[in-house]
């Protein structure tokens, strides 16, 4: 029986327009709705005088006007980056040009496999550079407020999760959504670091989740529990599928994503992909040859057995 994950469809929001959404939050989404994005990137700020702006952005003259705009007699001290997908940091550069403030990340795209010598696709925002990369754990003080960075890599190599500590809140980027799982593509996207990741959420104090997609999370922890059980779920089905003849990758996910649109069935595949190289890892099948979209996968003597 497919994993049940308690998805929040529906939410008030304006697009170009400030709300607040908690005594230290506000929010401004950005018009840029899809099947990867859901309503549109929501560029949160944190604060109220001297601010920090996260994840500001597509560049949508619209959006980033908007967020001129909203902050207007107020000082922007940090740009703060979840990770380098098109819908989150392009607009970083021209808003750092306009507040003269810095940028904050864990690294370029890519950062947390280059430094491995594995190469990324292009695809990211391949022109954002922080200028201060931050760690797992490092703490950025503001004007009453105190953001601690966590280090989530899966979704992307780079990244990172925002902790509000005043409001026990975690700004989860697309670490954690509540309107859909994320896509894991490799080469930097990788299913076991994303696993690990969802793990460490669950030791954590976090009381609220705030997704870059979306509206908040309330009940956290059975929240990322459905998470980790809906991955573990398609591990189950793609051994289904081997103990059905169906070898493919391409036949696979047809059959696993019956209620997905067709037109996300690419993006489906390379989540696909990642969660075979980690079962590959796990020595529960195998593949002649490096694990790559148009492998043929076989289940191991000990998965049989």
């Amino acid at each position: 029986m497919p994993i049940s994950i308690p998805y929040v469809y529906k939410y008030s929001f304006e697009y170009a327009a400030i709300e607040t959404i908690s005594p230290l939050l506000r929010r401004v989404t950005a018009r840029n709705p899809s099947g990867f994005t859901f309503n549109g990137t929501g560029t949160y700020i944190v604060g109220h005088g001297k601010v920090a702006v996260v994840d500001p952005g597509p560049l949508i003259p619209e959006h980033i006007e908007a967020l001129q705009a909203a902050l207007e007699g107020e000082t922007v001290t940090h740009i703060l980056i979840t990770h380098t997908h098109a819908d989150h940091s392009p607009a970083a550069a021209p808003l750092k040009q306009a507040w003269a403030c810095p940028t904050y990340g864990y690294g370029p795209h890519g950062a947390g496999k280059i430094a491995d010598g594995i190469p990324i696709e292009e695809g990211g925002d391949m022109d954002f550079t922080p200028d201060h990369e931050l760690r797992d754990g490092d703490v950025i003080n503001g004007d009453g407020w105190t953001i601690e960075s966590v280090y989530t890599p899966g979704h992307t190599s780079n990244h990172l999760c925002f902790a509000l500590r005043e409001e026990k809140a975690l700004l989860t980027g697309d670490h954690v959504m509540g309107w859909s799982t994320s896509v894991i593509g490799p080469p930097d996207g990788d299913m076991t670091a994303y696993m690990e990741s969802l793990e460490k959420l669950l030791s954590r104090n976090d009381e609220v989740y705030w997704p870059t997609h979306g509206t908040c999370i309330t009940d956290v922890k059975p929240f990322v529990r459905a998470f980790i059980d809906h991955r573990l779920d398609r591990e189950r089905q793609i051994m289904a599928c081997l103990t059905n003849g169906y070898q493919n990758i391409s036949e696979m996910v047809p059959i696993m994503y019956k209620a997905t649109q067709p037109a996300l069935h690419p993006a489906a595949a390379r989540s696909v992909l990642s969660a075979t190289i980690r079962l590959v890892d796990l020595g529960k099948i195998y593949t002649d040859g490096p694990v790559a979209l148009e492998s043929k996968f076989h289940l191991s003597e000990s998965a049989e057995s």
